[in-house]
């Protein structure tokens, strides 16, 4: 089977062919402002693709309705459209991408998969907000939790390169890039995550700025005089290590903390305590860690991180071995030998998490068929 995994991001359209192995035997990056690729672009693109058997879309929010991926019908887009206002910033590009590509391949079986969904199971004393049950049940008020392909993803290849099923293991998840987060996992399934009812909670990111006391929102709000559009622009666009550093990007943070910036150095410090606290927080979730696991852009692609968290993180038994965290290359184990918790690289691939999926669907609906 050949599916076309479609992947709709900030200001570009990411559409990937894989063959049933899971090789891309496609691959095109299209320009998309403002969410919206170019139509005849697109057209072209996968025009030029060659016959596919099925598409696969990523989804950030799929909502309480969505806790697994589900074959699109006409019901299932006026929903994901209903979810709009609880992800305005990516919902939208969603759905264009959708449109654009079902108008080129109608009678191809689409597949929505959600980034919320592998959170979905989350017990609920990790998943509810201490606030008004009405206000809950009215707005659907909780912990969705996001990244959850990557996340998904990551699980089944540490699985992998454990040599194990994942039955009875302790996971960490660290999706480090412009967005970030963390997973607890246990048995393959998320218990706790560190983004909440959006993507701006948790983790310190590029842009974003993460946890922070919701009272100084209100503050703001209420002193300042501050508007709600200006505060949501601030922490979602300027703050993060943007607002630390004065720079959104790892590796010039990196090289500035080493000449001895202040800036940077306090960057990396607020970045590195906010990350030992939040793997310490999921470790005592799962009652333990047997692994942990390093994917996104910075996860995979800076060992100084990965150093630096594993040095803060050496009480539950973590280390690096500096040759292994050094050599080039994902999917591969980086931890000292003997260690309690075994360590991992793991390159982010949300195409194959997302190509998995829609082969359950599809396997799923053909069997129901026959």
């Amino acid at each position: 089977m050949r599916i076309l995994v479609v992947n709709a991001g900030s200001s570009s359209l990411k559409l990937r062919v894989l063959d049933p192995d899971d090789q891309i035997v496609g691959s095109a990056d299209l320009p998309a402002p403002r969410g919206q690729a170019d139509a005849a672009a697109v057209a072209r693109a996968v025009g030029e693709f060659g016959p596919v058997d099925a598409v696969g879309h990523r989804i950030v929010h799929g909502g309480t309705r969505f806790q697994r991926p589900v074959l699109i019908d006409p019901e299932v887009v006026a929903h994901l459209r209903a979810l709009t206002d609880l992800a305005p910033l990516h919902q939208p590009k969603s759905l264009a991408a959708l449109a654009a590509v079902a108008a080129i391949l109608p009678d191809v079986p689409a597949v929505a998969c959600f980034d919320t969904a592998f959170h979905a199971g989350m017990p609920a004393g990790a998943s509810t907000y201490a606030i008004p049950s009405e206000w809950r049940k009215r707005w659907d008020l909780r912990k969705y939790g996001f990244h959850g392909l990557s996340h998904a993803y990551a699980s089944r290849r540490a699985g992998e390169l454990l040599g194990r099923s994942l039955d009875g293991v302790r996971l960490v998840t660290c999706h480090l890039g412009a967005g970030a987060s963390l997973a607890a996992v246990r048995d393959g399934r998320s218990v706790d995550t560190t983004m909440g009812f959006t993507p701006l909670d948790g983790l310190v990111m590029a842009t974003r700025s993460g946890s922070i006391d919701p009272g100084l929102v209100l503050w703001l709000e209420e002193h300042v005089r501050m508007p709600p559009a200006e505060l949501a622009a601030t922490l979602e666009h300027r703050s993060g290590l943007l607002g630390l550093a004065g720079t959104a990007d790892m590796r010039a943070i990196l090289a500035a903390a080493e000449a001895g910036q202040p800036d940077a150095v306090l960057a990396l410090d607020v970045y590195h305590h906010r990350l030992r606290g939040a793997v310490a927080a999921m470790a005592a979730a799962l009652g333990g860690l047997d692994a942990l696991v390093f994917t996104g852009g910075v996860g995979e692609n800076s060992p100084a991180v990965r150093e630096r968290a594993a040095h803060d993180l050496a009480f539950l038994g973590v280390g690096v071995d500096p040759e292994r965290n050094q050599a080039p290359g994902a999917d591969r184990e980086i931890g000292r030998p003997g260690l309690a918790v075994r360590t991992f690289v793991i390159a982010a691939r949300e195409d194959v998490q997302i190509a998995h999926e829609v082969r359950e669907v599809l396997g799923a609906t053909a069997a129901g068929d026959s």
